[in-house]
């Protein structure tokens, strides 16, 4: 029998790579994450994680538990729902960055509207940005985007996991450093946008806008296209791009949060808490992998 508690505290080490990170999202200390961890790995018999002062990696046994705690946790959710009597009814506004139109979002959406019938789920999809936007002015009930890690934390619990930014472009892409960087970007207040910029400013390179679309579908066919390169998560490169390096200056890292609106999580409806629980339980899906 593998304990529930120790499954969520797995599954938020391995989303996060960070065992501070996960005792933030889970509201434990560090010590009992560890010890969560610890009595997981006694339990399997196997090595779940290999880790160090500087870094966190899931082993080969790591990763075949990630399939089956989410397996486990999502039957005893089903469970404890079925022998509560209650059904989730409702409207739900979610809202998710233009970043998971290439992942397995859409699953994990499907899997929700399959349990939860009664739930009026509206999907919207835009800049994180926007996002951010909208839920201050109470139009989304829940927001899955980028936030700067410098920006107000506010509840610690809502990071998902934490990546870093890379350049990406068409294979084979090569950079003149005596020409401006051409660059493919959202349009504001597109979060990678701003970081590019920044970035370049500070490292005194000249740039010029390649292309600029609110679409990342329109992005990708720039990039592939070989126009020029783009700010993305490393987690999340697209098919038929890769990683440019040529002399540029590094972008940082971003985080990948779950906000809820007005009031919070505590005042937030059930439907919203349930959709959240269902996305933080498959967050690894969302960047170790395509549909």
């Amino acid at each position: 029998m593998y304990d529930p508690a120790q499954l969520r505290t797995f599954l938020a080490v391995a989303q996060t790579l960070s065992f501070t990170q996960a005792a933030r999202r889970l509201g434990l200390r560090q010590s009992t994450v560890s010890q969560h961890v610890r009595r997981l790995e006694a339990a399997t018999g196997r090595l779940l994680f290999t880790r160090d002062t500087h870094s966190v990696e899931l082993t080969d046994d790591g990763e075949a538990m990630l399939g089956f705690a989410r397996t486990i946790l999502g039957a005893h959710e089903r469970a404890a729902e079925f022998f509560a009597g209650t059904r989730l009814r409702g409207r739900l506004r979610f809202g998710a960055s233009e970043d998971f139109v290439l992942t397995r979002l859409p699953e994990i959406l499907k899997s929700f509207r399959h349990a939860h019938p009664e739930v009026d789920l509206e999907l919207t999809v835009e800049l994180s940005g926007t996002l951010h936007r909208r839920l201050a002015d109470g139009q989304l009930d829940l927001v899955l985007a980028k936030r700067r890690p410098e920006d107000v934390p506010g509840d610690p619990s809502s990071v998902v996991w934490r990546d870093e930014l890379v350049w990406i472009g068409a294979a084979g892409l090569r950079l003149d450093p005596a020409r401006p960087v051409p660059l493919i970007v959202y349009p504001p207040p597109g979060i990678t946008r701003a970081r590019a910029l920044d970035v370049l400013e500070r490292d005194g390179r000249s740039w010029h806008i390649a292309c600029t679309s609110g679409s990342l579908n329109g992005l990708l066919a720039a990039a592939r296209a070989g126009l020029g390169v783009m700010a993305h998560t490393r987690g999340l490169v697209p098919p038929g791009l890769e990683r440019i390096r040529s002399g540029l200056p590094e972008l940082g890292d971003v985080d990948f949060v779950l906000l809820y609106g007005r009031g919070g999580r505590d005042r937030a409806g059930d439907a919203a808490r349930a959709l959240a629980r269902s996305i933080l339980a498959g967050g690894d899906r969302l960047h170790r992998g395509r549909p």
